[in-house]
């Protein structure tokens, strides 16, 4: 019976792994047949993306709605923003005395091609654009996923503040929940095809770019994200519910890090991690809490990323990374990551705040190479990101539902 669990959980999951890897050896040998494919992955995730934005309105409004205990909800809320900044901040520091000992450029560049880059917005505004957007309009964007995410909270207390005049808006919402994770279900059948053309145009696109110092600087980071996955997070697993949390984290953990390294999209994985979450036992409101703020604030993958392309640009124009620095890399890498939102690229803001605060004076010079090694991390990084959301949610669990959650969940 055990053997024929796994096979129904992980087949279709070897199917994705297996269009990942033959899309991978597709663009190595045929780099030009992989660029006509491209659009095969595109199609994919503007699927969705179309149905995320749909399906993080409801889910938070819809838990925030119906909980019957409002500080319950505050108390998940800000658990999980204590824990994202306490992890990115953890992560900083871990990749910055890495960076230290291996820096990743060992000398200054004596030619560097410059582009031009259009007017980048100030620190108020980018704080401003971070939480909030022009109109309602606005909102129905996937590049404004942390001001849905905030209007959602609001919109969720206010239907439970309204009492029984909110409730057809609560059982709406509900449903609402239930017919997007569905309608997920369709989408994922494509899925298989959808990976085999996103891998086969990275490696076509990428592979022939990595010079000696990008592969030094891919050198320094693809490790450690693997080995972040098998260290920290067990750490995660653990505390948030002991042992058996670790054993439960490592069943599931293989769904939600194939999906976002495939799809390179915290936010594509949403519906994923919350499948997950509802296989361990986490209850739906701190899942639909966590998982979708997550896919915006918690950048660990991103937080190593940072720092690797602040010392990468500081290596390039000759200047050593220095102990000193750290509390303000600690600041951008968190502060930036934010920014960064869960999106294919991340949008380049995270590169325009760490080109305004490091380099403001380099700008043309810095900012094709951080939109560069962003690029060439992002699948990994995303990963981290992704799946670590899952993690955090044990530990979320463990501070509202008490120590023994896991232990109730499965009785």
């Amino acid at each position: 019976m055990k053997a024929k669990d796994v096979v129904h959980n992980y087949f279709f999951l070897v199917i994705l792994l297996l269009a990942m890897i033959l899309g991978a050896v597709t663009g190595y040998v045929y780099p030009e047949f992989s660029g006509n494919i491209a659009f095969l992955g595109t199609i994919f995730i503007r699927l969705m993306f179309c149905i995320v934005v749909p399906m993080v309105f409801s889910s938070i409004s819809g838990a925030i709605a119906g909980t019957k205990n409002l500080k319950r909800s505050g108390k998940i809320m800000w658990t999980t923003i204590i824990t994202f900044i306490i992890t990115g901040v953890f992560a900083t520091i871990i990749y910055f005395a890495l960076i230290l000992v291996f820096p990743p450029v060992t000398s200054a560049w004596t030619e560097v091609a410059r582009e031009e880059i259009g007017s980048h917005a100030t620190m108020t505004q980018m704080i401003v654009n971070f939480f909030t957007v022009e109109d309602f309009v606005g909102l129905l964007s996937r590049r404004a996923m942390l001001p849905l995410i905030v209007f959602s909270l609001l919109f969720g207390f206010a239907v439970n503040l309204s009492g029984e005049d909110g409730e057809p808006v609560r059982k709406f919402l509900v449903s609402m929940t239930a017919v997007m994770l569905k309608m997920v279900k369709i989408v994922t059948y494509y899925a298989p095809i959808a990976f085999f053309a996103i891998f086969a145009d990275l490696v076509a696109s990428y592979g022939p770019q990595i010079t000696q110092a990008y592969a030094r600087a891919l050198g320094l980071y693809y490790p450690v994200c693997f080995i972040y996955i098998f260290t920290a997070f067990p750490i995660m697993a653990w505390i948030g519910a002991g042992s058996e949390g670790v054993r439960v984290m490592f069943r599931h953990i293989l769904k939600p890090a194939v999906v976002s390294l495939g799809t390179c999209s915290s936010i594509a994985t949403i519906p994923t991690n919350m499948e997950v979450a509802a296989e361990s036992g986490i209850s739906k409101d701190v899942s639909d809490i966590v998982l979708p703020l997550g896919a915006t604030m918690h950048m660990d993958g991103s937080c190593f990323s940072c720092v690797l392309k602040i010392a990468f640009v500081l290596g390039v124009l000759g200047q050593p990374l220095t102990l000193s620095e750290l509390p303000f890399i600690i600041l951008v890498a968190v502060f930036s990551s934010v920014g960064m939102s869960g999106v294919p690229g991340g949008g380049y803001i995270g590169e325009y705040i760490i080109c305004t605060i490091f380099f403001p004076d380099n700008m043309e010079l810095a900012f094709p190479i951080l939109v560069a090694i962003g690029n060439l991390v992002d699948p990994p990084a995303t990963m981290i990101n992704a799946a670590g959301d899952y993690v955090v949610s044990f530990i979320v669990s463990r501070f509202t539902d008490g120590k023994d959650w896991l232990k109730k969940a499965k009785a």
